[in-house]
């Protein structure tokens, strides 16, 4: 099977219904965004020799290209494959890497280490894939709240667990000083 298909060479792209849009559309950027993300989570797994965060962050990829795929849809299915029950494991997950962090008293710069820098970018990116899901939330008539509350609380998530690698790997946390 060839895997070129020359149907894009004018700069257009098929959705899932089959529909030809532009590559710079705005559901093409956001689901390539939420691809780039997944990319970068892969990035991030290599710099975890244990499997302490491994189930997470396969579930993490899982969940991404599900919502790459929701994303593909210009048409109102059943969104149920990413739920609240999904944002809640990141909230309880982010309790248990918070309880041993001291209380956040300034900004924190990214950095530290290449797992810290790496999982900071990926944080970047998801706030970048949650902007570009927002703008096609708000011009199109398909509701993505859920893929919106995830993509927000991953990106908090990665946040605290860039704060829990600092600590457990004794990196001081680089502070902003204005």
């Amino acid at each position: 099977m060839k895997i070129y298909t020359r149907t894009g060479d004018d700069g257009s792209t098929s959705l899932y219904s089959g529909k030809r849009v532009s590559k710079d559309d705005i559901r093409v950027e956001s689901y390539g965004t939420v691809d780039e993300l997944n990319a970068y989570i892969g990035l991030i797994i290599e710099h975890f020799p244990t499997e302490d965060h491994h189930e997470i962050f396969n579930k993490i990829q899982n969940d991404l290209f599900t919502i790459g795929g929701i994303l593909a849809n210009d048409k109102q299915d059943d969104f149920s494959a990413i739920s609240d029950k999904d944002i809640k494991l990141f909230e309880e997950e982010m309790d248990r890497l918070s309880a041993d962090l001291s209380p956040l008293k300034h900004f924190v710069l990214p950095g530290g280490n290449q797992a810290i820098a790496h999982t900071h970018v990926a944080r970047t990116i998801c706030r970048r894939a949650e902007r570009r899901v927002v703008s096609l939330d708000t011009i199109n008539e398909i509701d993505y709240t859920v893929v919106i509350k995830y993509l927000n609380r991953l990106s908090d998530y990665l946040f605290i667990l860039t704060r829990h690698l600092s600590h457990s790997m004794n990196v001081e946390e680089r502070k902003w000083i204005p």
